[in-house]
């Protein structure tokens, strides 16, 4: 069996000197799909927050890879950060093209994002270059820019790729094309996910295991 890609020890987080997630331990399993349930404020985004290195823990350790994550991996531009990918709550994408938009992070990187790799990202997530490709930002729905920013995601090819409410206010049709992404980029790439969601008969029906968060702690598995 290989070596998880994320292991945490004693890790806790603190707002305004509250500590408002503990984690005694955690092993995220390389190329697994684990689910993260739970109300709001029960630490779920606070997780999600440490794995992408958004967060510095405030105790405890957290390993990336084999490599422990410390004050450095925590900068804007670190290496380590482009490895891990979040896509929060809220949608935000550039006022520009959906094409553009799908290419953005590539051309952040200093990479090249040629139609191709843009059209795949967007069928992942059940939108056609054809039509979609040079559609405004302003001209999609909620769900269709729900979906871009996770294709904007996908094409980046993470190691991991953590969601956080990635179904929240969207039809059956795109939370299913958001099940079939999520499922594809591990089966394609070997990615590894982390998807927190209120959604638990979804969550099950994506995830190698859901794990239930109350109060900042993890208290079970459903």
């Amino acid at each position: 069996m290989s070596a998880p890609l994320y292991r945490l020890r004693g890790v806790e987080a603190a707002y305004n000197g509250a500590v408002v997630l503990s984690v005694p331990e955690l092993d995220v399993a390389r190329g697994g799909i684990l689910g993260l349930a739970g109300h709001n404020g029960s630490g779920k985004s606070t997780l999600l927050g440490l794995l992408g290195f958004l967060l510095a823990p405030r105790a405890g350790e957290l390993v990336f890879d084999g490599q422990r994550v410390d004050a450095a991996a925590l900068r804007v531009g670190h290496l380590l950060r482009r490895r891990a990918v979040l896509l929060g709550q809220d949608t935000c994408l550039l006022k520009r093209s959906v094409a553009a938009n799908v290419a953005y992070g590539l051309r952040l990187r200093g990479q090249d994002a040629p139609e191709p790799l843009l059209a795949q990202a967007l069928a992942l997530v059940g939108l056609d270059f054809a039509a979609f490709g040079q559609r405004p930002w302003r001209e999609l729905s909620g769900g269709e820019a729900r979906r871009v920013a996770l294709a904007a995601r996908l094409v980046l090819r993470p190691e991991a790729l953590l969601l956080d409410e990635p179904t929240a206010g969207l039809d059956r049709a795109s939370t299913a094309h958001v099940k079939a992404a999520a499922l594809a980029a591990r089966r394609d790439q070997g990615t590894t996910l982390v998807i927190a969601s209120h959604d638990v008969d979804w969550l099950k029906s994506c995830a190698d295991a859901v794990l239930l968060l109350e109060d900042g702690r993890i208290t079970g598995a459903l």
